[in-house]
């Protein structure tokens, strides 16, 4: 009976034989009762099948059998005792009945079994799983009884499978090399007949068969000297032990057969690759010298762009792959006649070594052709590649110079410059290296030889130069073409950065020019101590007025350059409009403001002036101090002036603006008070002498 017959009922694990051995090295069977209804009949088969597998002198030590009722019923572990009398009861000498933590009911466990021990040929006991040690050593008890046998079912069931199928395989094997041996000594008629025939070869594979048997000793050798994982040491299982003399006795008789059948094979072949290499070799020639030669020939172009090269190197692939099935044949027919020629046989070597001579020449010919040809494609593929990112460069380019630069300051200008400036330089370079790609195609083109096909290919050829040739010169007439838009381009956008900049520099001298006015009446306000310290003040203002007069024409100049370039660029200036206005206007507020100070300043030097000199004690010229106008003019122009103080300056467009503040403007006037006052006290003192003589 095999385990690959009774497989399904093998993994209920119904009943196992775990290895252990009890104390008087009987091998323990266990049969696991689980809640569920065991199939009698499955577990007879079982119970068959594992007490076919030890030896007979195993055999006759006994079985110690312990059933494992903790999850079953009573009447069920008495049916299974009781059919073990009818299946194995000669070979059982206990049988260990373990029963559950809450025992049977004693009504129903009336029947004794050690009553009908002799009834039965074995003896059974009833025994609790923590008391099973009693009986049988803990390191022969599984862990399902609180022992360190460590047993795996699948790992024995798949071990048992893998012996049985090498044990019959093998030795089918065996039968079968034998057969092919033996009839391989009857003669070399008999042979070369049975050498065409198909049945000569084994059923199955020797190798394979040898590989196994190989790593089944290595896994049973392993197994018997490995511990398990808990450092005990493990004994192995009877059927275990014996498998492995009967491994290793059919791997001797499968290595001495095999062997044999080598050599028979390797004569015979040798005899028969002879005939198969002449025919194979003309074969090659043959297909090399004609189609494959004929389809090179047919195929000289390289395209004239990038899909026509890929349509040409896809049809060059295609022939390449129906020549490397002949030059793979080519490379097997060479390893097959060095292997004859190294085997010394002297009848044969000088016809060996003329087909290898002549296969090599035809097929490093053919081969010489196809790099060529691929190498020639690839460089046409990479000319066109170059040439079509060139083009595209160029369109770019082109396209960036078609479109009007209307951009929002001097930096997006100096930006677009810039990526200009980039563009051109890397069309410079895609030039240059389209000029290295075509003149390496050029070269090779040149030095294509009429041999390479086997005719003459001086036409092919020229219409391959003209074509590289235009396309060059076509691109750099287009690259040309772009170098010149890009000069009138670069002045152009030079020009827009000029005017953008003189453009900010009005904006500049406008805000330049309003500071000086903002400056002008809050800062310039004072006008003076005396005639001396206002004639000071009066030509500082001028020379304030001379820095504005400057900023003020600096900013029409540079309007006027914008008015200048916008014509040149034919566009509008956007700021100038603007600009221009704000600066007159500006310059017009600050005219009336300084022209005001100055007016001031003047009646203030007056006024200080007149006042000086009446109040200078000046005896000699009583006369011109008696004068009574002179009273009444400094009179009037203090008036006047005070009088200017307190009126705002008004602006062409009818606006007002105060020059400093209320408190400066009032320390001013306080001071031109206080002069009037000296002066008026000097002319009472004049009308009335007797007053300074009093005073005296």
């Amino acid at each position: 009976m095999e385990a690959s017959v009774i497989l399904p009922i093998l993994k209920k694990k119904l009943a196992f034989l775990s290895g252990g051995k009890d104390r008087r090295s009987g091998l323990i069977l266990t049969i696991p009762l689980c809640l569920e209804q065991t199939n009698m009949d499955e577990l007879s088969v079982t119970l068959d099948y594992l007490l076919s597998i030890p030896s007979e002198k195993c055999k006759a030590r006994g079985f110690t059998v312990i059933v494992d009722g903790r999850k079953s019923q009573w009447n069920v572990v008495k049916t299974v005792v009781l059919m073990l009398q009818n299946v194995v009861p000669a070979e059982v000498s206990l049988v260990c009945v373990v029963k559950p933590d809450e025992f049977w009911d004693k009504k129903v466990t009336h029947f004794c079994f050690w009553k009908e021990k002799d009834r039965l040929g074995f003896e059974v006991i009833l025994v609790s799983a923590n008391k099973l040690t009693r009986y049988i050593e803990p390191c022969q008890l599984t862990e399902d009884f609180g022992g360190s046998l460590t047993y795996d079912h699948m790992d024995w069931l798949n071990k048992r499978l893998v012996f049985e199928k090498f044990t019959k395989e093998s030795t089918s094997l065996l039968d079968e090399l034998a057969l092919i041996n033996n009839g391989s000594d009857k003669g070399n008629q008999q042979e070369k007949e049975r050498s065409v025939d198909l049945n000569f070869l084994p059923s199955v594979d020797p190798e394979t068969v040898l590989q196994t048997g190989h790593e089944l000793l290595s896994e049973l050798q392993q197994r018997r000297f490995n511990g398990s994982d808990g450092g005990v040491s493990w004994s192995p299982m009877d059927d275990e032990l014996l498998a492995q003399p009967q491994v290793m006795k059919l791997l001797d008789s499968l290595r001495e057969q095999y062997t044999r059948y080598q050599e028979v094979c390797r004569q015979r072949s040798k005899r028969t690759q002879l005939e198969e290499i002449q025919q194979k070799v003309m074969q090659v020639v043959n297909w090399l010298e004609g189609p494959g030669s004929e389809q090179l020939r047919a195929q000289w172009g390289i395209g004239d762009s990038i899909r026509a090269s890929q349509a040409l190197q896809q049809k060059h692939e295609e022939i390449e792959s129906q020549h490397s099935e002949w030059f793979a044949v080519y490379v097997e027919l060479n390893q097959q006649i060095a292997a004859l020629l190294n085997a010394g046989d002297e009848e044969d070597l000088v016809e060996l070594k003329s087909l290898q001579q002549q296969l090599s020449d035809v097929c490093y010919r053919q081969a010489s052709q196809l790099e060529f040809r691929q190498n020639l494609l690839q460089a046409a593929l990479e000319f066109h590649g170059v040439a079509q990112d060139l083009s595209q460069q160029l369109d770019g380019l082109l396209g960036m110079l078609c479109v009007d630069v209307a951009p929002a300051d001097g930096a997006s200008i100096q930006q677009t410059l810039k990526l200009l400036e980039e563009k051109l330089k890397s069309v410079d370079v895609g030039l240059q290296g389209l000029r290295e790609k075509g003149q390496g195609l050029l070269d090779q083109i040149s030095n294509q030889a009429s041999w390479a096909y086997g005719k003459d290919v001086t036409i092919e050829n020229k219409e391959n130069v003209d074509h590289i040739q235009g396309v060059m010169e076509d691109m750099q007439l287009r690259k040309q073409r772009c170098e010149d838009m890009v000069d009138v381009r670069r002045l152009k956008m030079l020009q827009m950065v000029q005017l953008f900049k003189c453009e900010e520099d009005a904006a500049q001298a406008v805000e330049w020019l309003s500071e000086l006015l903002d400056a002008l009446l809050k800062t310039h306000t004072r006008l003076g101590d005396d005639a001396q310290e206002t004639k000071v003040l009066l030509e500082k203002h001028r020379k304030f007025v001379d820095v504005a007069q400057s900023t003020y024409d600096y900013g029409r100049q540079l309007l006027q350059a914008t008015v200048v370039l916008c014509q040149s660029l034919r566009c509008t200036s956007r700021s100038s409009g603007d600009t221009l206005p704000r600066l007159n206007r500006v310059w017009k507020q600050f005219t009336v403001a300084s022209e005001e100070r100055v007016h001031r300043l003047e009646m203030a030097i007056a006024f200080h002036s007149n006042a000086e000199k009446i109040l200078q004690d000046c005896p000699e010229e009583p006369e011109a101090i008696n004068d009574e106008e002179q009273f009444d003019e400094v009179e009037a122009v203090g008036k006047s002036l005070l009088d200017r103080l307190t009126v705002p300056v008004v602006y062409p467009d009818g606006t007002e603006q105060y020059f400093g503040s209320p408190s400066d403007m009032a320390s001013t006037a306080e001071h031109i008070r206080d002069r009037m006052k000296l002066v008026s006290l000097k002319r009472q003192q004049l009308r009335h002498p007797e007053m300074m003589t009093t005073e005296s």
